[in-house]
């Protein structure tokens, strides 16, 4: 009788649920014996649960905290939201003589984007279009130096609960008021095919030029190699191990000041121009007061808010976000700062009646290994923010579409999530989770959140395992 009715109550279960099926294979297997799931789908027309399992549960979003970041963001600044950087200079310029006594300034205003290979045609040849809106106003000495106003944001580029290991790599850049080329340095090498000979053939750009010390081993054929760098230093070391019998192969680094690389990029199109310029280039942190009395030249707007969060949320951009989260701060509490941004996202996810209390956030980008959250408040926030948004057509489609963009394209391959799905995914070491739209085959519209943490084995196998499960997900409801 006892055996009858466990079975009668499974089938019921299975019967109410179901994705059951394929979410029990998931949670029986050997790479969730350590493992936590906080997981949540709702019909986002009616909010009924179809599935709840551990959704109150906390646990790390790695990049599926994006999407916290780029709704605020989206709902707050706008969509047509845009980022200014203006070059002028200030002193006084004699213009029969051609002399400036004064200093050449870029005046930072916080774009996460200039000059980013995400928009290459679109800032192509800006660093030349500034140095030349200088030569049309006939200066021809300058006495005194190019300088970088990156004021616009505090000088804590990196949120403080960053690994280490993390700031160093071109994916731990951190956030200035100027940004430059998604504030990555490339590092070229030439490998050899047998034994750790390897020498560097090139950097870009090639005005930044830390002292690393090389620690590199060759070996393999994977990228193992990182490099370890604070912000605002000069030095720092590279060590893991880079692929052998490369010609060219890159090592992608963070650019750690990238104020002071873009007055050293100007200067050098200026000095190559004919421009002669006593002083050395500097930013306004090293030298207060140096850029008082600005006078504006010409200046450079930066793609609409919308294009930069479809390329934030499809690709991932970590330091987008987190430009995004200093420009939420300097928009409402006059403070570019992170801290500043959180509690204005904070504030406005309250504001929509979406619970904070579970939301434990350390940065924009969820790069932070301390940043916590459940998958209800994940799904309550993409429920607000296709139902009641003004934007929420922007947003939406700021998602990856399944196995054809962004970090999605290589996954979700089945024919059942055709035109069916669009999700923001989140990795890091033993964290996987997705969250987005699902559309079933009956015409329902569905919301989902599936956060994994502590997992043994391969990632791949939690992908499959989530795949089998909202596939299903799909089909039964």
């Amino acid at each position: 009788m006892r055996v009858t009715l466990i079975l009668l109550l499974l089938l019921t279960y299975q019967l109410l649920f179901p994705q059951a099926k394929a979410f029990e294979s998931f949670v029986s297997d050997s790479v969730m014996k350590h493992g936590f799931v906080s997981f949540h789908i709702i019909d986002s027309e009616n909010g009924t649960t179809l599935f709840d399992h551990n959704s109150g549960k906390n646990l790390v979003p790695a990049s599926v905290m994006k999407l916290v970041t780029t709704a605020a963001a989206i709902e707050l600044l706008g969509p047509d939201h845009t980022f200014t950087t203006a070059i002028g200079y200030n002193g006084h310029l004699n213009r029969r003589s051609g002399v400036l006594k004064g200093n050449i300034i870029v005046k930072g205003g916080g774009d996460p984007a200039l000059g980013s290979q995400e928009f290459g045609d679109f800032y192509a040849g800006f660093e030349g279009k500034l140095a030349g809106e200088i030569l049309k106003t006939g200066i021809r000495k300058i006495k005194g130096r190019v300088v970088t106003d990156d004021s616009y944001f505090d000088y804590q580029p990196v949120p403080g609960k960053w690994l280490w290991e993390d700031i160093g790599n071109y994916y731990g850049a951190g956030a200035y008021g100027v940004s430059v080329y998604d504030n990555t340095c490339r590092i070229h090498f030439r490998t050899s095919s047998g034994g750790s000979d390897h020498s560097v053939t090139g950097i870009f750009p090639e005005e930044y030029r830390p002292e690393l010390n090389d620690m590199l081993m060759v070996s393999g054929t994977t990228d193992e190699g990182y490099v370890y760098a604070a912000p605002y230093s000069a030095w720092g070391w590279m060590a893991g191990s880079i692929p052998s019998g490369q010609e060219d192969f890159v090592l992608k680094a963070s650019i750690t000041d990238p104020p002071l690389v873009m007055a050293a990029i100007i200067n050098k199109r200026l000095k190559d121009s004919g421009i002669k310029i006593t002083g050395e280039p500097s930013t306004v942190r090293y030298e207060p007061g140096s850029a008082d009395g600005f006078t504006v030249i010409s200046e450079i707007i930066s793609p609409s808010l919308k294009e930069i969060i479809e390329v934030l949320n499809h690709e991932s951009v970590n330091l987008y976000a987190e430009h995004l989260v200093k420009e939420i701060g300097k928009r409402f509490k006059n403070s570019g700062s992170t801290d500043s941004g959180i509690v204005v996202i904070d504030e406005f996810l309250a504001g929509q009646g979406i619970t904070t209390g579970a939301l434990f956030m350390e940065d924009g980008s969820g790069l932070s290994p301390k940043n916590s959250v459940n998958a209800r408040t994940m799904t309550d926030l993409l429920v607000y923010m296709k139902n009641e948004s003004r934007h929420a057509e922007e947003f939406v489609n700021s998602l990856p579409a399944a196995a054809k963009e962004g970090t999605l394209r290589n996954h979700f391959r089945d024919p059942v999530f055709e035109t069916r799905m669009r999700a923001k995914s989140g990795s890091m070491t033993r964290v996987r989770g997705y969250a987005g739209y699902l559309q079933s085959v009956s015409g329902k519209e569905l919301v989902f959140c599936i956060i994994v943490n502590n997992f043994t084995g391969r990632s791949g196998i939690i992908v499959r395992h989530i795949e089998n499960i909202l596939a299903e997900t799909i089909l039964s409801n």
